[in-house]
């Protein structure tokens, strides 16, 4: 397959990434049981009008796409491709409340139209009066791994050029009460999280959403290079070196051969034994972790991913997610290894553009 192209990055999450400086100013959030992103003022982006009638997810990526877009220098792409775990939540959880509160009478179907996951798919394409190709992933914590696999194999088929890719996913407060009561959700008490030695289970949620713009050739603004993708719903835990050292064979590099590693750390005791195995495999690596700064949530990768492109441009690493002191002269090869709550793991290789 030929090599396919990362043209631009960009990210609404719990840091201030829509700003320039944000690399400098990484905080890290563990006191929280639940972490709101940092909105744009979408009046800046979005007509009023339009706006209010808009769930946060569908604002958040809309502004994220058109930053994306603008980015790469691309008006209409050849493809919109979105992955989200739980779609437009509020409007969800809007339609029920209605069913509820007028006994499943005299509904209108406004927020169930736009409740749906493909909508924020769907209301990118008519912004842009894009009549392209138009799809949205759906599978849970690897819905941007499919859409990333999805874009690479309509650019290597000769479909597309250049393709828009996203992830999305918002909070909403019915959502976040019952991972509260299922201990999805970090017990009040056993907060601050020390995301590398936790002892409990459950994770601090997280919310946001990240857009990329893939592309067939290389520009003077490319970040990284999209080598390869594998995910597996399920994985033995004794199996894990063996499913990443495989991984790595096919693309015939060694683990000597990979400069960073991204690890999902979430705090979660009982998953996070997953990337401490994955860990003891890459020795004179450089290991990272990400989620003390995004979140713990279903699309939460596509915050590892923004600042994957962003350590492989400025081949500059932040301190803040460093597990180790291992320091690379230059960084070629970045692994990312995700999983929610030990489900749908998720192996990228990304390298310099």
């Amino acid at each position: 397959m030929s090599a396919v192209y990362i043209n631009s990055a960009a990210c609404i999450s719990v840091q201030d990434t829509l700003n320039e400086n944000f690399f400098q100013n990484l905080k890290s959030e563990n006191s929280s049981q639940v972490l709101k992103a940092i909105e744009p003022n979408y009046k800046e982006f979005i007509p009023p009008a339009a706006s209010r009638r808009m769930s946060k997810t569908v604002k958040m990526s809309s502004v994220a796409s058109q930053y994306a877009l603008k980015e790469a220098g691309i008006e209409n792409p050849d493809a919109i491709i979105v992955g989200t775990g739980m779609g437009c939540s509020q409007d969800s959880e809007k339609f029920l409340k209605n069913v509820l509160d007028n006994n499943e009478e005299f509904l209108t179907p406004t927020f169930f139209i736009q409740s749906t996951h493909n909508t924020v798919a769907g209301q990118i394409a008519l912004g842009l009066q894009c009549h392209a190709y138009n799809f949205t992933y759906v599978n849970t914590s690897s819905s941007l791994e499919f859409s990333f696999l999805d874009a690479k194999l309509q650019i290597n088929d000769g479909e597309a050029e250049n393709v828009l890719v996203g992830s999305t996913d918002e909070q909403t407060d019915r959502t976040m009460e019952l991972y509260r009561l299922n201990k999805t959700i970090k017990k009040e008490e056993n907060l601050p999280v020390d995301y590398l030695n936790s002892t409990t289970d459950g994770v601090i949620w997280g919310e946001g959403a990240s857009f990329f713009v893939l592309g067939k050739y290389k520009t003077e603004n490319s970040y990284a290079q999209l080598q390869d993708i594998q995910i597996n719903s399920q994985l033995d835990l004794e199996k894990t070196q063996q499913f990443i050292q495989d991984f790595l064979a096919k693309n015939h590099l060694s683990k000597n051969d990979i400069d960073a590693v991204i690890l999902g750390f979430s705090g979660d005791a009982k998953s996070d034994v997953y990337y401490t195995k994955a860990m003891n495999l890459f020795e004179n690596s450089a290991l990272l972790y990400y989620k003390h700064l995004s979140g713990e949530f279903n699309t939460a990768s596509g915050f590892s991913m923004f600042m994957a492109c962003h350590i492989l441009k400025n081949q500059e690493i932040p301190e803040v997610m460093m597990i180790n002191s291992v320091k690379k002269d230059g960084i070629k090869n970045i692994l990312l290894y995700n999983h929610l709550g030990g489900k749908d793991h998720s192996l990228v290789l990304l390298g310099k553009a």
